[in-house]
Protein backbone atom coordinates (compact mmCIF):
# COMPACT_ATOMS: atom_id res chain seq x y z
CA UNK A 1 0.00 0.00 0.00
CA UNK A 2 1.51 3.42 -0.56
CA UNK A 3 1.82 5.75 2.40
CA UNK A 4 1.25 9.64 2.90
CA UNK A 5 2.36 11.47 5.32
CA UNK A 6 -0.21 14.53 5.67
CA UNK A 7 1.82 17.67 7.86
CA UNK A 8 -0.12 20.23 8.78
CA UNK A 9 -0.78 22.41 11.93
CA UNK A 10 -4.72 22.16 11.45
CA UNK A 11 -6.34 18.60 12.93
CA UNK A 12 -9.31 19.86 10.03
CA UNK A 13 -7.16 19.95 7.09
CA UNK A 14 -5.52 16.44 8.33
CA UNK A 15 -8.53 15.07 9.15
CA UNK A 16 -10.29 15.76 5.74
CA UNK A 17 -7.39 14.84 3.65
CA UNK A 18 -7.06 11.42 5.69
CA UNK A 19 -10.46 10.30 4.41
CA UNK A 20 -9.81 11.62 0.81
CA UNK A 21 -6.09 9.76 1.07
CA UNK A 22 -7.92 6.50 2.62
CA UNK A 23 -10.69 6.56 0.23
CA UNK A 24 -7.62 6.39 -2.28
CA UNK A 25 -6.10 3.45 -0.80
CA UNK A 26 -3.36 5.33 0.88
CA UNK A 27 -1.83 4.06 4.52
CA UNK A 28 -2.04 7.41 6.44
CA UNK A 29 0.91 8.83 8.23
CA UNK A 30 0.10 12.42 10.18
CA UNK A 31 2.71 14.74 11.28
CA UNK A 32 1.41 18.84 12.95
CA UNK A 33 4.51 20.58 12.33
CA UNK A 34 7.79 20.33 10.36
CA UNK A 35 9.97 18.66 12.76
CA UNK A 36 7.36 15.80 13.70
CA UNK A 37 7.65 15.46 9.73
CA UNK A 38 11.35 14.75 9.99
CA UNK A 39 11.14 12.34 12.88
CA UNK A 40 8.64 10.42 11.02
CA UNK A 41 10.95 10.53 7.86
CA UNK A 42 13.43 9.09 9.88
CA UNK A 43 11.79 6.23 11.20
CA UNK A 44 10.74 5.43 7.60
CA UNK A 45 9.95 7.17 3.92
CA UNK A 46 6.68 7.58 2.91
CA UNK A 47 6.20 7.46 -0.23
CA UNK A 48 4.45 10.90 -0.77
CA UNK A 49 4.10 13.59 1.41
CA UNK A 50 1.01 16.59 1.51
CA UNK A 51 2.59 19.46 3.07
CA UNK A 52 1.67 23.02 4.52
CA UNK A 53 3.73 26.29 4.65
CA UNK A 54 2.38 27.81 7.52
CA UNK A 55 3.31 26.08 10.69
CA UNK A 56 4.69 26.30 14.11
CA UNK A 57 7.82 24.51 15.16
CA UNK A 58 9.38 24.52 11.26
CA UNK A 59 8.16 25.08 8.45
CA UNK A 60 6.64 23.49 5.62
CA UNK A 61 9.70 25.30 3.39
CA UNK A 62 12.29 24.64 5.99
CA UNK A 63 11.22 20.88 6.25
CA UNK A 64 11.37 20.41 2.29
CA UNK A 65 15.02 22.20 2.80
CA UNK A 66 15.98 19.62 5.27
CA UNK A 67 14.39 16.95 3.13
CA UNK A 68 16.27 17.06 0.22
CA UNK A 69 19.30 17.66 1.62
CA UNK A 70 19.53 13.90 2.63
CA UNK A 71 20.59 11.14 1.08
CA UNK A 72 18.04 10.32 -1.55
CA UNK A 73 16.78 13.47 -1.31
CA UNK A 74 14.54 13.19 -4.74
CA UNK A 75 12.42 10.42 -2.69
CA UNK A 76 9.32 10.87 -1.62
CA UNK A 77 7.24 13.19 -3.76
CA UNK A 78 6.48 16.33 -2.39
CA UNK A 79 2.89 18.19 -2.97
CA UNK A 80 2.82 21.54 -1.14
CA UNK A 81 -0.53 22.13 -0.16
CA UNK A 82 -1.22 25.96 1.07
CA UNK A 83 -2.90 28.79 0.66
CA UNK A 84 -0.12 30.81 0.00
CA UNK A 85 -0.98 31.76 -3.93
CA UNK A 86 1.21 34.05 -4.91
CA UNK A 87 3.98 33.21 -7.86
CA UNK A 88 7.08 33.79 -5.55
CA UNK A 89 5.80 31.27 -2.87
CA UNK A 90 5.26 28.54 -5.77
CA UNK A 91 8.64 28.78 -7.53
CA UNK A 92 10.30 28.91 -3.94
CA UNK A 93 8.43 25.40 -3.22
CA UNK A 94 9.05 24.24 -6.49
CA UNK A 95 12.90 25.63 -6.36
CA UNK A 96 13.32 23.95 -2.96
CA UNK A 97 12.08 20.70 -4.30
CA UNK A 98 7.94 20.16 -4.35
CA UNK A 99 6.93 17.98 -7.27
CA UNK A 100 3.45 19.69 -7.16
CA UNK A 101 1.28 22.66 -5.55
CA UNK A 102 -2.28 22.55 -4.49
CA UNK A 103 -4.08 25.89 -3.31
CA UNK A 104 -6.38 25.80 0.34
CA UNK A 105 -9.15 24.63 -0.10
CA UNK A 106 -8.64 21.54 -1.95
CA UNK A 107 -11.08 18.08 -2.83
CA UNK A 108 -10.87 15.25 -3.89
CA UNK A 109 -10.63 15.68 -7.55
CA UNK A 110 -7.99 18.22 -6.62
CA UNK A 111 -5.93 15.62 -4.46
CA UNK A 112 -6.81 13.21 -7.19
CA UNK A 113 -5.53 15.06 -10.12
CA UNK A 114 -1.87 15.88 -8.58
CA UNK A 115 -1.08 12.80 -7.06
CA UNK A 116 -1.72 11.16 -10.84
CA UNK A 117 0.61 13.84 -11.99
CA UNK A 118 3.38 13.07 -9.33
CA UNK A 119 2.64 9.48 -10.57
CA UNK A 120 1.71 8.06 -7.21
CA UNK A 121 -1.98 7.06 -8.08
Amino acid sequence: MTSCLIVDDSKVVRMVARRILEDLKFEILEAADGKEAMDVCLKGMPDVILLDWNMPVMSGIDFLRTLRSTEGGDIPKVVFCTTENDMAHIREAMTAGANEYIMKPFDRAIIEAKFSQVEVL
